[in-house]
């Protein structure tokens, strides 16, 4: 296999942020690419693109229900991360795979509509936008990496059965007149998201073995 993996569980975003910067570093200096799944409790990240704007609530709100809004250093605008959303981290040295953000880009969203297809979901993409989406009208997937030496490292969301309703406290990407959706919320019934990641490391494995 062309990468490692690893699992960090439940963890707070800040801690994983930092992790990821060790991560990328390490694989700079010739270590291996490593894809790592994790969940996060609450919080609200901004992108480079990002608008304060996008932010629904005011910032007492935030505080009193312990929400961190965190500008950070990927592409994209704002997200929300919640506990049962499996993020991964594909801090990956493209100089190993192909050294093209665009073909990484689709490949991720590959991943997903491969893994979303295992629940009988049809995913697709919303031109002009990245991530995954259903029917062009639910986004199900958000997306935003950062690449340095050509080095990747933030990611991508999937929502599983984390609470949607909290992506009102922002404009999710910017986008007002889509809605988030979650496998958990189409399907109507639980889902496990370790089952979840178990799907999505195989297609990491079969798009990013050749």
């Amino acid at each position: 296999m062309k990468f490692d993996f690893v699992d960090w569980g439940l963890i707070d975003f800040q801690t994983a942020w930092d992790k990821q910067k060790e991560l990328v570093k390490e694989v700079q200096q010739g270590g291996k690419s490593t894809l790592v799944f994790c969940e996060h409790p609450t919080v609200i990240t901004v992108g480079k693109n990002g608008s304060a704007d996008n932010l629904t609530k005011s910032e007492e709100f935030y505080k009193e229900n312990n929400i961190e809004v965190i500008w950070i250093n990927r592409g994209g605008d704002v997200t929300m991360h919640n506990p049962k959303q499996l993020v991964a981290y594909p801090i990956f040295n493209l100089a190993d795979f192909k050294q093209d953000l665009h073909w990484f880009l689709r490949k991720l969203e590959d991943c997903v509509i491969d893994t979303i297809a295992e629940y009988g979901l049809e995913g697709d993409r919303f031109e002009g936008y990245t991530g995954v989406w259903l029917e062009q009208q639910r986004k199900i997937c958000a997306m935003g990496l950062h690449c340095s030496r050509w080095v990747t490292s933030h990611g991508l969301a999937l929502n599983v059965a984390n609470d949607i309703s909290e992506f009102d406290y922002i404009i999710p990407c910017g986008i007002k007149e889509k809605k988030v959706t979650s496998i958990q919320s189409e399907l109507g019934t639980y889902i496990d998201i370790e089952e979840v990641k178990s799907f999505l490391k195989s297609s990491f494995i079969n798009k990013f073995s050749n």
